[in-house]
């Protein structure tokens, strides 16, 4: 669980900053002027980074398009895949609009990509509306605008022949589709009405009306064409979508007028490892009789870890080809008969590889291609690649702690690591210590995380450390370049050292260790963190009197708990926490996604989710804690976060609350992003005195 949906308080234009009642219109009141220099000094550093939203390779593995942040929105620009002779494409004022998603056609002269450059927002909070744009990039003529849509688009992806484009697509939408975005507000006779679907669409790439491919009857999450255009595949649940994706099916339909879907899977009939999961990023085979895809126990959308299955596409028992390996799968790619392309995550790191599939199709061989102490992707989906048609090269964007965004290009032949071809961020330099990687050993398993040491740090002297908790649970942290929201990296910049701990749950060691928390949250994976605390202050110079806590989402409901199980910790910040799983059942509207993980529905164990609720150990709490949440975060509402203030302040608990108007779960707009940052790093300065 990381972030939601359609839910908000009634209360909607109030915010609460340590319980005085402020205007939400007023958002300037929210804003945390820093006195201290430093924390200033460290939220404009991160402003700086020149974000890069989507890379393509072009199929014949000549040319790249990127999208990269100019004058404060994304442009689109084309370059020889060394990087060389770049060029934007498009004629409008950099920092006028957007260009997003920018995709090859298999003739690697034309580019599709989304742009808002025409029209107007659908939603008041979501931006402009985006159409398909399609430009020659051998020609200096101005891109064609191919859609004239009303609805949220995005997923661009072409057809083998060049002549359609596939997206999905929310006709009529008034948000982005995402679990994460904020909430629309319910109001009036809830859930009557006012349901968004997500269908797969087409459109000409020449021009004309889009077409709904899938029923309205399916909220679609990702789909994938038939070598030969003719089907695709698809993972999609009966609407609300936000709330259904865990209980998806994988279907499989012709793209002919008056085709019907077919149920390839349903988990919850199969049998064997499968049984009750979560799937993600179909694929087919070359020759279109299989499909292939990511199945694990997945808390969110988008955040893709499992193993890679098998099916005839035209359905059966699924296979599974990575049974009790120790990495977890992210995303694939099926370039050849016997040959998978794979990101994965493996022990805190990026890997790729390439498995070789055995005569009978049950098994894969694994071959590492390259493997970074950093974070990859292209933009699409998570750790996704663009690769060439033969799959010998790939392009994606690369960070890590040390190093900021740039775009990268890799053999996949095994030779070389990849090479960087932009040099966008190059000035930038991290204002925290050296990143070092950790493992330690609990309870049986093996368990890795990351420290960053502090700026400027003398070996001489003792340190506080910060443990930031990533969310999901199902997730990892991997080492990126932080944005300017809320992070662990800005925290080392203060003078702290930063642990980010990958406990029971987290991606990285393999399916069985993702599922070990199941029913047992707070507690295996809480003592997983100390184990690594222990571990690190054996060998480093750590202050054990000033020791933080934080995270978000599932992050901050471990921060929320642990802070009722130990006395540990001398300040903890709590962002988009869950202090009270009961109360929180009824009141979010993604609960689809605790069955998996507790067993049952609440009403049927209310124990299960007891023994995990913060709230029920209240009175052992004692440490200052700061609270931070959205006022429109569906997936972890905001009165968690006031249940959990409210409680402490009943226990005389130093805390301040503080509500985001109009955010959800993950923050969309800059200046709340910095605000929230700000405050957590004057709450740490304040309560552990970050000074050696």
């Amino acid at each position: 669980m990381s972030m939601s949906r359609t839910w908000t308080l009634s209360f909607a234009t109030l915010a609460f900053v340590a319980g005085v009642q402020v205007q939400a219109a007023d958002a300037a009141a929210l804003a945390a002027k820093p006195a201290d220099p430093r924390i200033e000094a460290i939220l404009t550093s991160l402003e700086k980074v020149r974000s890069i939203d989507s890379v393509s390779l072009s199929p014949d593995g000549r040319k790249l398009a990127w999208t990269v942040k100019t004058d404060g929105k994304p442009v689109l620009e084309v370059a020889d895949v060394d990087g060389r002779h770049a060029h934007r494409v498009t004629t409008y004022k950099a920092g006028a609009c957007r260009e997003t998603a920018a995709v090859w056609a298999p003739d690697s002269r034309h580019l599709a990509f989304l742009s808002d450059c025409a029209g107007k927002a659908p939603g008041a909070d979501e931006g402009k509306q985006n159409d398909i744009y399609v430009v020659d990039t051998q020609k200096k003529d101005a891109p064609a605008q191919v859609s004239h849509l009303k609805g949220y688009v995005h997923a661009l992806s072409w057809t083998a022949d060049g002549k359609t484009l596939g997206f999905l697509y929310v006709p009529g939408a008034t948000r982005r589709a995402s679990a994460t975005a904020a909430a629309k507000p319910q109001l009036g006779e809830v859930g009557v009405d006012g349901v968004e679907v997500q269908q797969v669409a087409s459109i000409d790439a020449a021009g004309g009306e889009p077409r709904l491919l899938t029923p309205d009857g399916l909220h679609v999450y990702e789909f994938n064409w038939s070598p030969d255009a003719s089907r695709i595949a698809y993972v999609a649940a009966p609407p609300p979508g936000d709330n259904n994706w865990w209980v998806a099916k994988l279907y499989a339909q012709g793209t002919a007028a008056g085709s019907s879907p077919t149920v390839v899977v349903d988990t919850a009939t199969v049998t064997g490892s499968l049984h009750g999961l979560q799937m993600a990023v179909p694929r087919f085979s070359p020759d279109g009789s299989r499909i292939a895809f990511v199945g694990g126990l997945m808390s969110d959308q988008g955040a893709t870890g499992g193993d890679i299955y098998s099916v005839a596409a035209n359905g059966g028992e699924p296979v599974n080809l990575t049974a009790g390996s120790k990495v977890t799968p992210s995303w694939i790619a099926w370039p050849e008969a016997d040959r998978l392309v794979v990101s994965e995550v493996a022990g805190g790191v990026s890997r790729v590889s390439a498995y070789r599939m055995d005569a009978a199709g049950a098994s894969l061989k694994q071959q590492t291609l390259f493997s970074v102490p950093a974070s990859i992707g292209d933009g699409r989906l998570s750790m996704s690649l663009s690769l060439d048609t033969a799959a010998t090269r790939a392009a994606f964007t690369q960070s890590s702690f040390g190093t900021a965004p740039e775009v990268q290009v890799a053999k996949l032949d095994g030779s070389s690591l990849p090479q960087s071809v932009t040099r966008f961020n190059a000035g930038l330099k991290p204002a925290w210590g050296k990143a070092e990687s950790i493992a330690w050993e609990n309870e049986g398993h093996d368990v890795q995380g990351w420290l960053l040491y502090p700026a400027n740090f003398d070996p001489k002297k003792h340190y506080g450390m910060i443990v930031a908790i990533h969310g999901g649970p199902a997730s990892a942290v991997l080492p990126r370049w932080p944005a300017a929201g809320y992070g662990g990296a800005p925290l080392a910049a203060l003078g702290y050292f930063v642990f980010m701990p990958n406990p029971r749950g987290s991606y990285g060691q393999g399916e069985a260790f993702v599922q070990a928390n199941r029913r047992d949250f707070g507690y295996g994976d809480l003592r997983d963190v100390l184990a690594g605390v222990d571990a690190i202050e054996k060998t480093h110079p750590i202050d054990d009197t000033r020791l933080g806590l934080t995270g978000w989402s599932y992050g901050g409901f471990m921060t929320m708990f642990a802070v009722t199980q130990t006395h540990r910790f001398r300040a903890a910040v709590a962002g988009a926490g869950i202090s009270n799983w009961q109360s929180y059942y009824g009141q979010n509207l993604i609960d689809q996604w605790m069955t998996p993980y507790f067993g049952a529905s609440v009403y049927d164990d209310p124990g299960v989710y007891a023994k995990s609720s913060a709230i029920d150990f209240i009175r052992q709490v004692k440490t200052p804690t700061l609270i931070v949440v959205g006022e429109r975060d569906a997936e972890t509402p905001a009165p968690q976060s006031f249940e959990f203030w409210h409680a402490l302040k009943a226990q005389g608990v130093p805390t301040s609350l503080v509500v985001y108007p109009g955010e959800g779960h993950g923050f969309a707009r800059d200046e709340n992003k910095r605000d929230v940052l700000a405050r957590a790093l004057s709450w740490f300065d304040r309560y552990l005195s970050a000074t050696p």
